[in-house]
């Protein structure tokens, strides 16, 4: 379980100002780990991201081979101050990845190191504006979505799962995660049975998946719908992308406070080091390799919808 890194990091998060140095604090205690913080300001307001590296034993940080994987955190914020007071439901996304950085970290010190590297980026901003939209309002973000995938997106990360708050629709009623399929280079794959299994395994139940559009792997800025941000790494990478949604029976609006479930926070935690033990092992694919070539081969190429026209 990861409930004791969930609260530690909650802690931190669910307060007014800046938490990128209380955060090193505590994952500088591996000396192993490398967590950096950017603070970018804009017109909107400013966020701290962070990114945590924790590196396998046959990672790329030491020349190995095994894969890479990234977790990403996607929010507008972790609160929307001074509309309201407290931790929202959209930053779950950032305490869901960063509890599980945690708790790799800890692992990672006690000698339990996974084979494969795993960086985990996200931002935390406590101010973040709020923006119209239905069935219930979005949080918005001091920085565009571009800014975010430049800071959230690493070259080194080889698949990548996005982690988003996802309560604010009607699409997934169901309260726990759920699991979207796999889109590459504009296309918009098969669901990923390996991760599949894994739900099944970490929560005992069945899987929960959710469905996406065309618009929704597409960028932000092109004026269409989109479902929300959670597919939006998809558009500044080469690598197959995953979402997370972290998700509830009725639509519940992202700058809503009082929503956060640590129960729920955990079992999405203890998938993501699942998923993460596995792929570095590559016993976890998030696609077949084969069938997108022949895709490519056969229909082309479909990267015009990782941009905005």
């Amino acid at each position: 379980m990861i409930v004791t890194e969930i609260l530690t990091i909650y802690e931190i998060l669910d307060r007014p100002g800046k938490h990128g140095v209380p955060l090193s604090k505590i994952f500088n205690k591996n000396k192993k780990i490398e967590f950096a913080v950017n603070e970018i300001k804009s017109k909107n307001g400013s966020t701290q991201f962070l990114k945590i590296c924790i590196p396998g034993v046959h990672g790329k940080k030491k020349k190995g081979t095994a894969p890479t994987l990234g977790i990403i955190g996607r929010l507008g914020g972790v609160g929307a101050r001074p509309e309201t007071v407290g931790f929202v439901s959209d930053g779950d996304g950032a305490l869901a990845v960063l509890s599980t950085a945690l708790r790799l970290s800890k692992m990672h010190k006690n000698g339990d190191i996974l084979e494969g590297d795993v960086i985990i980026a996200t931002h935390v901003c406590t101010n973040a504006p709020t923006t119209p939209h239905e069935p219930v309002p979005f949080m918005g973000s001091p920085v565009d979505l571009e800014t975010m995938n430049n800071y959230e997106v690493d070259k080194d990360m080889d698949v990548i799962v996005s982690v988003d708050t996802s309560r604010g629709n009607k699409i997934i009623n169901h309260c726990g995660f759920a699991v979207s399929p796999t889109v590459k280079e504009g296309y918009i794959l098969p669901i990923s049975n390996d991760l599949l299994s894994l739900m099944e395994q970490t929560t005992g139940k069945l899987p929960v998946t959710f469905p996406i559009s065309m618009q929704d792997i597409t960028p932000y800025g092109n004026n269409l719908y989109h479902f929300n941000s959670i597919m939006q790494p998809s558009t500044a990478t080469s690598c197959p992308v995953v979402g997370i949604a972290i998700t509830s029976e009725v639509p519940v609006a992202g700058c809503a406070t009082g929503v956060t479930n640590a129960a729920q926070i955990d079992s999405v935690g203890r998938f993501l080091i699942e998923v993460a033990q596995q792929f570095g092992k590559n016993k976890c694919s998030f696609y077949n390799e084969n069938e997108f070539k022949l895709l490519v081969k056969k229909y082309g190429s479909m990267k015009i919808f990782q941009k905005i026209k």
